[in-house]
């Protein structure tokens, strides 16, 4: 066996592995936003930029598109084809090119995409009375987390004419005056925010063997179009 193939080999077999620890990186990502979307059932009906759904969403949507993209790269790896080789090494890079801008756009602006959440939410609260999905989601969240509107108790007041639901209240209270001080969108957020550390990193980890998987698929491209004009 000559050197150039026993250095193909040898990056097919890392590419191989990389690209297996990515796939299975994607899946625990996926099976993440299932438990999450499972645990959130109870408020379904809420609109999805309540914190806890939209990290769920994002969870799905990421461990999808890594666990197609990781079986890509596993059979690029095993065929050594440069069409599959070049359509995972474009699909990862952008998937890494997306992923630095979402993270960047998330930083910068967390301000305004918290403002807008929380308008969007206040909006369906509208639709508390008229609405027994959104209205049973919402009794679910605050009782949840011990909470009463989404940044204030008064947030009701325009919708139920200056009371409050009794699932602002404890459990038996026919009727709510005081409600808990504390607003949902930040209680879920801070749940969110002490519950997900471990999801952080495991992200960037999966992030690094992306940025390897890139490496070596750019390598084994380049080896298998050297050797193919070798051999012609």
């Amino acid at each position: 066996m000559s050197v150039s193939r026993k250095c193909l080999c040898c990056v097919k077999y890392l590419m191989f592995v990389f690209n297996l620890i990515f796939w299975l990186g994607g899946c625990g990502l996926f099976g993440i936003g299932v438990w999450l979307s499972f645990t959130q059932a109870e408020f379904s009906s809420l609109p999805l930029s309540f914190p806890s759904l939209s990290a769920a969403n994002l969870l799905l949507v990421a461990g999808g598109i890594t666990m197609v993209t990781g079986f890509l790269g596993c059979l690029g790896a095993l065929k050594e084809q440069r069409c599959l080789l070049f359509m995972f090494f474009v699909i990862l890079l952008l998937l890494v090119l997306t992923e630095v801008t979402l993270a960047l756009v998330i930083h910068i602006f967390h301000h305004k995409l918290d403002s807008k959440a929380q308008e969007e939410l206040k909006e369906g609260m509208k639709k508390y009375k008229s609405e027994l999905g959104l209205k049973k989601s919402w009794d679910n969240v605050q009782k949840m987390f011990k909470c009463c509107g989404v940044t204030n108790k008064t947030d009701w007041y325009d919708v139920l004419n200056g009371t409050l639901p009794t699932s602002c209240c404890s459990v038996g209270m026919e009727q709510c005056v005081e409600g808990w001080t504390e607003p949902c969108y930040q209680k879920a957020r801070q749940w969110l925010l002490d519950n997900i550390p471990s999801v952080l990193v495991f992200g960037v980890c999966i992030g690094v063997v992306q940025i390897l998987a890139l490496v070596f698929s750019m390598l084994m491209y380049c080896q298998i179009l050297c050797a193919e004009k070798h051999v012609d």
